[in-house]
């Protein structure tokens, strides 16, 4: 086993709005562990198709950028080749062209030795819609939140407007069903949970329950071992 594969990984996988980035977020600072937001790849690649207007079925050409595009996470701030788009990746507009082009089983290859480069000492807290499925099988823990799309729906809208973006809760709430629909249907790799995942309903919990019960679940792993 390499010293890569001894690192311990914490997987946090669910549909948009189940509040998996705030509290992988969170749970890696209660651990000290580094953190993946993999949909921010996504979001980023998807940004940077719309700006210099790539067709999201453009498949060849989309890889080709996921792999030239340089990418930096730093102390809360998101950039794009230079530029800190932390903003700009959470339009609504950025993350509909993300989960179109999630569907294409290439690009998802492309962006898959990018996101398990940050399994590094003394671990990783990673997010997305994959990561327990695909990218790490083998992680110490496996989560799988999700909500009601009503709940959902109320979290992204307080998120945008929080964020200086308009927003309408009953287009949040279609779009969000329109991207559940996309995500766990389409071939490569499908939203879902690992066989071996725990699972969370947040819709009646708030962030720090839910990092508590994740943050008592590793331990109790870790003991366990």
């Amino acid at each position: 086993m390499s010293a890569n594969l001894k690192v311990p990984v914490i997987t946090i996988d669910g549909p948009t709005a189940s509040g998996k980035g705030t509290v992988a977020q969170q749970v890696a600072d209660a651990l000290g562990f580094h953190y993946l937001d993999s949909g921010a790849l996504y979001r980023l690649t998807a940004l940077a198709s719309l700006k210099i207007g790539i067709d999201e079925n453009d498949v060849d050409t989309l890889v080709e950028l996921a792999q030239d595009i340089h990418i930096v996470f730093r102390e809360g701030c998101v950039r794009l080749d230079g530029e800190d788009v932390s903003l700009d990746i959470r339009a609504e507009s950025v993350g509909n062209r993300a989960s179109a082009i999630a569907v294409h089983g290439a690009l998802r290859q492309a962006l898959i030795a990018r996101q398990r480069a940050f399994r590094v000492p003394p671990g990783l807290v990673a997010d997305g819609r994959d990561m327990g499925t695909v990218i790490f099988p083998d992680a110490s823990l496996k989560v799988f939140l999700t909500a009601s799309v009503e709940a959902r729906a109320d979290r992204r809208y307080k998120q945008l407007i929080e964020k200086g973006f308009s927003a309408k809760l009953d287009d949040l709430s279609r779009d969000l069903r329109a991207r559940d629909d996309r995500d766990s249907q389409r071939a490569a790799a499908p939203l879902k949970p690992a066989d071996d995942a725990l699972t969370l309903d947040t819709s009646n919990l708030d962030v720090d329950q839910t990092v508590q019960t994740v943050v008592g679940w590793f331990r109790e792993r870790m003991q366990n071992k």
